[in-house]
């Protein structure tokens, strides 16, 4: 084990000489065994898995997921958890994987939740269209929403253009956060998740990246199955509708995307979350409606 003030590090076995591909995880005191299971599985028995794969236990789990995780640890040479003294968030986390790899010179930074399913080749199918597309540094994919019990509800779709994407951050995050894979050369350039956000954080990263240059893709095919469980439309609570509110507002200032149309949009959507959760979800049920009926170019 390794540690510093923070985090501590399980390694049954040495880093590999050549890590090209880390995929990042946090587990936390809500999560369910069977769910973080099928999450972790998915990873590891990718037809392309990832060189390294570090899971984040962030702060004190339930005994039955930290009894799986240090026995599936030492089943796999290219899996490692990182204890996490206390709580800190997802933004903490990922940015002490990103820190403690960025010397290994990685290629490419997967995102994975643990109460969500990779599609098996979602890694190869990322990997092969970010080496194809060398001027591609952010690429997310649609994904499967699918129930408590695994059933598929529906696909949420986003633009797959990086000028689509980047017309559609004023108005909403256009990147499926769990579905990402990002070039290690963004990290390098001093980029990082914002810790003080404990939520909304990856759509602050975006504009910030999209401030500097970097471009975004999505892949049209769903590589994710994105466990929309209950209470889904009720977590949305206020801190999380003002973040989303201030994230459309630095859009549209960085990205000179300023207009009364997107003003008054993001105006309706923070007092749309403010509404009972039936009203939440119906509105969701219809956007995602209309983002299927686009055209995604």
């Amino acid at each position: 084990m390794t540690t510093n003030n923070q985090f501590v590090l399980q390694s049954t076995y040495p880093i590999a000489d050549n890590v090209n591909v880390v995929c990042g995880m946090s587990v936390y005191i809500n999560d369910r065994l069977e769910w973080v299971t099928q999450a972790i599985e998915s990873v590891l028995k990718q037809t392309l898995p990832p060189d390294l794969f570090m899971v984040v236990i962030d702060g004190k789990v339930s005994d039955d997921i930290s009894l799986y995780l240090t026995k599936i640890e030492k089943e796999y040479v290219n899996l490692m958890l990182v204890h996490g003294i206390k709580n800190q968030g997802l933004s903490a986390c990922m940015n002490h994987i990103i820190n403690i790899t960025l010397p290994l010179k990685p290629k490419y930074f997967f995102r994975m939740d643990a109460d969500d399913i990779c599609v098996l080749h979602r890694f190869e199918k990322q990997i092969n269209l970010l080496e194809k597309h060398q001027d591609v540094d952010i690429l997310g994919s649609a994904l499967w929403e699918v129930d408590e019990q695994g059933n598929r509800a529906g696909i949420r779709r986003l633009p797959l253009s990086h000028t689509k994407l980047l017309q559609a951050f004023s108005r909403r995050c256009p990147i499926n956060h769990p579905t990402v894979a990002i070039r290690y050369n963004v990290f390098e350039r001093g980029h990082r998740y914002l810790v003080a956000m404990r939520n909304t954080q990856d759509y602050f990263l975006w504009i910030a990246l999209a401030n500097d240059g970097c471009r975004f893709a999505n892949v049209k095919e769903p590589l994710l199955h994105f466990r929309r469980i209950n209470g889904f439309y009720k977590r949305r609570g206020r801190g999380k509708s003002v973040n989303e509110f201030r994230a459309r507002l630095l859009a549209m200032d960085l990205l000179s995307q300023k207009s009364i149309k997107n003003y008054c949009y993001a105006l309706f959507v923070l007092a749309l979350r403010m509404m009972p959760s039936w009203v939440i979800k119906l509105a969701y049920k219809a956007d995602r409606f209309l983002l299927n009926l686009k055209k995604h170019n």
